[in-house]
């Protein structure tokens, strides 16, 4: 597994700058419960940026840090080269804990929003994601593959926040290791 260079998913779920701002529409989901939300994630699909341009299998790994925090690392693997990629960064409550918005950082002191807009709360097992503004979007899962009920939802549900669905990425996970 090669270490990313220049920041591979660096600023997954993030972008470039230090923004901990809500997409307008968009609301963190409330009775959040970050040990529930602990754990792999699969990425089933996103809207494209640089920092995960060609990469399939997309995974984020969230646990706790020594601060109390949240490490999260990030990991794909790179069509071209065949070679698994991943970057290591930290997050934290944007406001009250039962809230799901986090500020995230893979590059020192720049932070970026981390919004979870619909969550399963009964189970945790899917996740809607937007970062600062509606050009980030993620659909997460528990599970490599989801029903096209779910899809359906999130297709509606985000196109009705604002974020250009037809531009959505579906993330090949057949290529799990």
């Amino acid at each position: 597994m090669r270490r990313v260079r220049n920041g591979f998913l660096g600023m997954l779920f993030v972008g470039l700058t230090s923004c901990t701002g809500l997409p307008q529409g968009v609301e963190p989901v409330k009775d959040f419960k970050m040990e529930r939300y602990l754990g792999q994630w699969y990425e089933i699909a996103r809207l494209d940026h640089s920092f995960e341009r060609g990469l399939s299998a997309v995974t984020a790994s969230y646990s706790v840090r020594d601060d109390g925090g949240i490490k999260v690392v990030n990991r794909g693997l790179k069509d071209e080269t065949d070679q698994w990629e991943q970057a290591e960064g930290k997050a934290y409550p944007v406001g009250s804990k039962d809230e799901g918005h986090l500020k995230v950082s893979f590059f020192g002191p720049f932070y970026g929003s981390y919004v979870i807009f619909e969550l399963d709360t009964a189970d945790y097992q899917y996740a809607f994601v937007a970062g600062m503004n509606t050009d980030y979007l993620w659909l997460l899962s528990r599970t490599p593959r989801i029903n096209d009920e779910l899809l359906a939802h999130f297709l509606e549900k985000a196109g009705g926040l604002g974020f250009d669905t037809n531009r959505l990425i579906m993330v090949d996970q057949t290529s799990r290791q």
